[in-house]
């Protein structure tokens, strides 16, 4: 398991060069822990069934309670969403 914590708040000297790694990591189907304004999230790729399978097993949720999917923009909730 690999742990490092990314500053993301101050959005103007963001090291997008550092974020290279979680993204690979969420690529790869695996699990990427981060901060929100009140608790830890856990983040995968929404579009590989294993990598949300990984965040049921983590959390001890069950199948039937869905999971939340963010978009970037309204595209992407077209595509994804009917």
């Amino acid at each position: 398991m690999i742990s490092k914590y990314i500053n993301c708040k101050d959005k103007e000297n963001i090291d997008y060069e550092m974020l290279r790694k979680p993204a690979e990591e969420i690529r790869n189907g695996n699990l990427v822990l981060f901060p929100t304004e009140t608790v830890y999230g856990i983040g995968a790729n929404a579009l590989k069934a294993s990598a949300c399978l990984k965040i049921f097993e983590a959390k001890g949720r069950q199948q039937d309670n869905p999971l939340i999917v963010h978009v970037s923009n309204i595209e992407m909730l077209e595509r994804y969403c009917k």
